[in-house]
């Protein structure tokens, strides 16, 4: 796909009167000099995404372009600077095309938010049928990369905000572990759980993305043989799913079965402290971020306040997190609830590292956040097969290895995909 190809594509199909995944494209960005640099007219055809046109969530900086998370209280937040991980996919021959809509701030607006709504962008629809749930936050990128629109899109997760994006769109989406990608230049909620993240319809695509946000590539990975992988299956919350998903799942593991993994169980259910970390952190990790930034609001309590003052245009949905945030203690006096929180979070790591560490891959069989919490590598695979609603079926996996996850889910890929043909 050529940059004009996805270009044109995003205005036909992205805009307001389509999906309403694009929140800006690059020719109608405010131009500096700078912006004009990155579209070269040759490329070098050595760079691992030479001339890729790459779609990036609205709450990570690329220069020239606005970063407002979706909000309007930051529309005049024009990024003079790429962010790190931007920085590097420009590095690596990628063509940053356009900013994608997103669930506001992140989704940390108000508890009764839909998912790809946002007070700048209006409602994002998903990219199969406008009346599914096309989920949040990361809503533009996976709607983008689900429709054609992109290969590849960037988004940010904190808690499931790229993997089920993407497991709702059916396609694959990669969130990393701790400290695998700088947060520096993204517009946050917690220091301590986000992570840029990448998206793309399979999983080379995705590693192949999420390789060149890196500082350093990753190494070459390769399916692995199926007989030498050990998978478990997380039971925690078993019965949420609907019955065609379980009915997948339970193929998926009779395909692996059959191939010669190994299949275990394990039970970590949802980390509730997840909410507790996210709100004792938003403040102080926003207001760091908007110190650095061309945005007239430099704290919670200035953006909050605009909100309640404008409640036609900002509080369509409330502000419940927004204001949470703003009266809970930050900083060094961080309340008791928050410290107790961390707490259990380094233990959580230990238990789970310990009990995870003979597994390659863990599959997601219920609604869980334990991988969130534990800053564990996360990915959504997605297969070509689709549900009755037309949509890619897809799974979620998580581990203690990054390296062996990805060869685990490079593996799964081509299982499930060499069924279905």
């Amino acid at each position: 796909m050529t940059i004009t190809e996805a270009i044109q594509k995003a205005k036909e199909i992205g805009g307001r009167d389509g999906l309403n995944c694009i929140a800006e494209l690059y020719d109608t960005a405010d131009r500096e000099p700078a912006i004009t640099g990155q579209m070269p007219a040759d490329s070098d055809e050595t760079q691992p995404l030479a001339g890729v046109p790459i779609l990036v969530k609205d709450n990570i900086d690329v220069k020239g372009f606005h970063t407002t998370a979706g909000s309007l209280a930051l529309k005049d937040n024009l990024a003079k600077e790429d962010a790190p991980v931007i920085r590097n996919l420009k590095r690596n021959g990628a063509v940053i095309i356009g900013k994608t809509n997103m669930t506001e701030f992140a989704n940390y607006v108000s508890t009764k938010m839909p998912g790809g709504y946002s007070s700048r962008g209006g409602q994002v629809r998903h990219a199969v049928r406008p009346d599914l749930d096309p989920l949040g936050s990361s809503t533009g990128s996976a709607v983008a990369v689900a429709a054609g629109i992109v290969p590849m899109a960037v988004g940010t997760d904190t808690c499931h905000s790229v993997t089920a994006c993407a497991w709702g769109n059916g396609i694959c989406g990669l969130k990393p572990p701790a400290g695998a990608l700088s947060q520096e230049g993204i517009v946050p909620i917690s220091k301590t759980l986000d992570s840029a993240g990448a998206m793309a319809m399979n999983m080379t695509d995705t590693l192949r993305l999420y390789s060149a946000m890196r500082d350093e590539p990753l190494p070459e990975i390769k399916p692995a043989a199926p007989e030498k992988l050990r998978f478990a299956v997380n039971t925690a919350n078993g019965e949420a799913f609907d019955d065609e998903k379980k009915a997948f799942h339970k193929e998926l593991i009779e395909i692996l079965k059959s191939s010669g993994a190994q299949i275990g169980e394990v039970n970590e259910p949802p980390a509730l402290q997840v909410a507790t970390i996210m709100k004792g952190e938003f403040k102080d990790s926003l207001e760091e971020y908007l110190s650095k930034s061309a945005a007239r609001f430099k704290t919670l309590k200035e953006i909050t306040e605009y909100y309640e003052a404008n409640p036609e245009t900002m509080m369509k949905y409330g502000d419940d997190f927004l204001r949470g945030a703003l009266d809970a203690k930050s900083g060094l006096f961080r309340d008791e609830e928050y410290c107790k929180a961390m707490e259990d979070r380094e233990k959580a790591i230990r238990v789970t590292r310990d009990e995870l560490s003979g597994y390659d891959a863990v599959l997601m069989s219920g609604p869980t956040s334990i991988m969130h919490f534990c800053s564990l590598p996360t990915v959504t695979v997605a297969f070509d097969r689709k549900d009755a609603n037309g949509v890619r079926q897809a799974v979620i996996l998580y581990g203690t290895d990054e390296l062996r996850l990805y060869a685990a889910a490079l593996t799964i890929e081509e299982l499930v995909n060499r069924q279905v043909g």
